[in-house]
Parts: structure tokens; C-alpha cells; sequence
């Protein structure tokens, strides 16, 4: 069976605060000859970049398709936050996956920040790796609520510092009136995630992986051995992965009906003086609110102020990030009026229906691997899901993957016109109940 899509352009890295910084950016080759492979990863992200590490690791050959540049999509411009979790609360999945399998999922949400932070260290990566993030309560009950989650990672044997930080003690983390508590946790952090992706590539070509940008997949073709066709070239494999998040467009349907792309948007301010980034967020960490249209944002390592958030499910970006988030990070920091904004842009996040992200192999093609759906936690779960995905193809089976299978997903209903406009509706539901509340 053969799986067909039009040809996208190809296009350089946005630019970002992160293109603008990137430390060493790298250039690889278009395919331009048929390859074969044990394995055929597309897509050039965090996933597929993991994937190959891993696969390669084990011992076999790869080659890793990216239609654009490395690290071009989500995993090279989002907020960098690295931050314990998969998707909302995984308790509610008990019915589907047991209780052993829920504690699992709560495990992989602590263990996999632990991976992307032992492979920094062990390979030396210069990304911009702070410690320490800090929840923040827009309401008294979200405070009240952070008890239960301090309890929870206890139970878990959850090693790190957390502490609960009253409204009154909120000017120790952030210097804003705008909350209701925080939940400081030293686990988890922020980073350069472009850098990180970019180093990571690098890693998996010297272990024989080979990288090719620019290289956009025009035809699947299934069987036994999959092929892989672009527009001057083919790879043959034996298993193929798809790493293609909220970029699979119509590449494999099956899978893209079930993500929604959703628009993202960050601003950078210009350097901050010492004095006015520690006053702002005195301890360096990362932070998060919990509106449904959340709010994220850190220090980067030249004191600029990264803010973040406006979840877009209208499929239509902002015709001007700046004025579009301004307002937002003014509502948090009034005194940063005057402050100049040198850096905006906006990028596709993968969101499913449950929040969980999607793992597992098609069906109807057994050799065909896949993991999207990320929902806000990326950073981090695509160094699990790596681990998962080279694990079942280099020896056939893997228990996380069988756990995270067994959660179903939806296809949001409306096809490619309007599961985006029906979702947005739903949305705008909830954040007036938001309002309201």
C-alpha cells in the first residue's frame, strides 16, 4: 500500500532567539541516491533524532529524513523547559493500563527528565542547562492542589528538592502579583533546545546515522521492506519510524487525524541588567502557570525574558506575535512597559484529544513505528519514547510501548477543514468557564 502527499517546500530555521544563538549549527546533505537501511526515521526532532541514537546504539543502520532543516519544527523553538510529567494526570488511564501501568507512566514522567539530563552530562552538551522550576497557582484551589502533587512525588520516591511556596513568599521565585502560590520543584529546568537537538544530531552521526535535510518524504510505499521515497532519492528499510508530530500532515492519515496542531507563540525581550533579571526571577528557573491558555516563560542565559503560551487551535497564527503576546507578559510584569521585544515567533505543537501522547505501531503495517502528540511535555518525553521505539524494533517487544498502546485515541471529528475551528469553539468553552470560575 502506498501512502502519497504533495511535496512541501523547503525552508531555513525561523528566526528565532534560539536560531540567533544556536552555537553550532550544522548543514547536511539532500538525498540524492537510493539507500538502504535497517531502519528509515522521518522527521528531525527530538524524536527522530533519539530514535536514531538509540537504534544505532544498538547496533543497527539508520537513516534519518528531515524535509527541512534539524531541529526546524517544535524541538528547536519551543520554551525550553524541561519539566517532569506526561501530559495531564495519568491516574485517569487506570482502566486501560492497571494500576502497575499507571505507576509506569508516573515513573517515565520523573525518569525521562533524568535521560536528556545524563545525556547533557555524558556527552558534554553545551545547551544552557539550568535547575529548578516552579508551578504557579492562578487560583487558591490550583494552591491547594499542589499538597497532593508534593504528596504524590514522595510516594514515588521522587529524589529532588519540592517545596510549596505561599502567595506571600511568591516574590523568593517570581516578581509578579499575578498568583496564588508555587510549587517549586529542583528536578526539573529549562535549556536551549535547539542547541540540544543540534548536539544530539551530531551525536547520532558519529555513531553512523545518516542525516539528510531538505529532504521532504513524497511516498510511503508498505511491505515487507518499506520504501521511502523523496524527490531525488529512496530509502529501503525494514521498519520505519514516523516522527513527523504535528508535520505529518497527510502522510499517514491514520495518524495525523489523531493531533492537532496547534499554534504556540514566544517573544524574547532584549538583555535584561543583572539587577532587573534577579529581581524578576531571583532563583533563574523555569515557570508555568495553569490556565488553559497557560503562560510559560524563563530567563535566558544572556538575561533576556522568554515568555510564552496562547495555545492557537484556530489554525490561524497571529498576523503579529509581538502585539499579540505583549499584553500577556505585561499582565504578569507591568514593569517591563518599556522593555524591548527582540525576538517573536510562533511554531506547531502536536495535541491529542486526552493530552497523552500517542506511541506504537500501525496495525495494519507492524514495521511501521510512530510517537506524536506531545501535548506541552515534548522536551522531555521524546527521549523516553526513543528509548521505547528502538527497543521494539531492535528486539521485537518492549513493555513501555505495549503501556502506552493500550491508551486509545480519538480522531478529531470535522477531517483536515475543520477539526481545528470545532476544537477552537471547545476551547473557547472552557477558558470562559475559566473566567467565570
Amino acid at each position: 500500500m502506498s501512502r502519497v502527499r504533495t511535496m512541501a517546500m523547503s525552508s531555513e530555521h525561523v528566526r528565532s532567539y534560539y536560531y540567533a544563538t544556536a552555537k553550532h549549527m550544522a548543514v547536511y546533505p539532500t538525498l540524492a541516491s537510493d539507500v538502504v537501511a535497517d531502519v528509515c526515521v522521518i522527521g528531525g526532532g527530538f524524536t527522530g533524532v533519539n530514535t536514531a541514537i538509540e537504534l544505532a546504539q544498538r547496533g543497527l543502520s539508520v537513516v534519518l529524513l528531515e524535509g527541512h532543516r534539524v531541529g526546524w519544527g517544535a524541538s528547536g523553538r519551543n520554551g525550553g523547559q524541561l519539566i517532569r510529567g506526561i501530559g495531564h494526570d495519568v491516574s485517569g488511564f487506570a482502566r486501560y493500563v492497571g494500576q502497575e501501568g499507571v505507576s509506569y507512566l508516573q515513573r517515565a514522567g520523573i525518569e525521562s527528565v533524568e535521560v536528556v539530563g545524563n545525556r547533557i552530562r555524558q556527552h558534554a552538551i553545551d545547551c544552557d542547562l539550568r535547575w529548578g522550576f516552579c508551578e504557579l497557582a492562578n487560583t487558591p484551589a490550583q494552591f491547594a492542589a499542589f499538597t497532593a502533587e508534593q504528596e504524590g512525588l514522595a510516594a514515588l520516591g521522587y529524589w529532588h528538592e519540592t517545596r510549596l511556596i505561599k502567595p506571600e513568599h511568591m516574590r523568593q521565585v517570581v516578581a509578579s502579583d499575578a498568583y496564588a502560590g508555587g510549587f517549586l520543584d529542583m528536578g526539573s529546568g529549562h535549556l536551549h533546545p535547539l542547541d540540544l537537538v543540534l548536539a544530539e544530531a551530531r551525536l547520532a552521526e558519529s555513531l553512523g546515522v545518516r542525516i539528510y535535510e531538505q529532504s521532504p518524504v513524497l511516498e510511503l510505499i508498505h511491505g515487507d521492506t518499506v520504501q521511502v521515497r523523496c524527490a531525488t532519492g529512496m530509502v529501503k528499510a525494514g521498519s520505519l519510524v514516523l516522527a513527523c508530530n504535528a508535520h505529518l500532515d497527510d502522510l499517514e492519515p491514520r495518524l495525523s487525524g489523531k493531533v492537532l496542531p496547534a499554534g504556540s507563540y514566544i517573544i524574547t525581550t532584549e538583555p535584561l541588567a543583572p539587577a532587573v533579571a534577579n529581581e524578576l526571577i531571583p532563583q533563574n528557573l523555569a515557570l508555568c502557570d495553569q490556565k488553559v491558555g497557560l503562560d510559560y516563560y524563563r530567563l535566558t542565559a544572556d538575561r533576556r525574558l522568554l515568555f510564552g503560551g496562547a495555545c492557537h487551535y484556530s489554525g490561524r497564527d497571529p498576523a503579529d506575535i509581538a502585539s499579540y503576546m505583549r499584553p500577556k507578559m505585561l499582565k504578569v510584569f507591568p514593569h517591563l512597559a518599556d522593555v524591548r521585544i527582540d525576538f517573536q515567533w510562533g511554531g506547531k505543537i502536536g495535541i491529542t484529544a486526552n493530552r497523552f501522547p500517542q506511541v506504537g505501531r500501525l496495525q495494519q503495517h507492524p514495521n511501521v513505528f510512530y510517537a506524536q502528540g506531545y501535548s506541552g511535555h515534548g522536551l522531555n518525553v521524546t527521549h523516553w519514547t526513543a528509548k521505547l521505539l528502538a527497543e521494539a524494533i531492535h528486539v521485537g517487544h518492549s513493555h513501555g510501548l505495549d503501556i502506552f498502546s493500550k491508551v486509545p485515541h480519538m480522531t478529531f471529528p470535522g477531517g483536515p477543514a475543520l477539526r481545528s475551528p470545532l476544537l477552537a469553539l471547545g476551547m473557547l468553552w472552557y477558558r470562559m468557564r475559566e473566567l467565570l470560575g
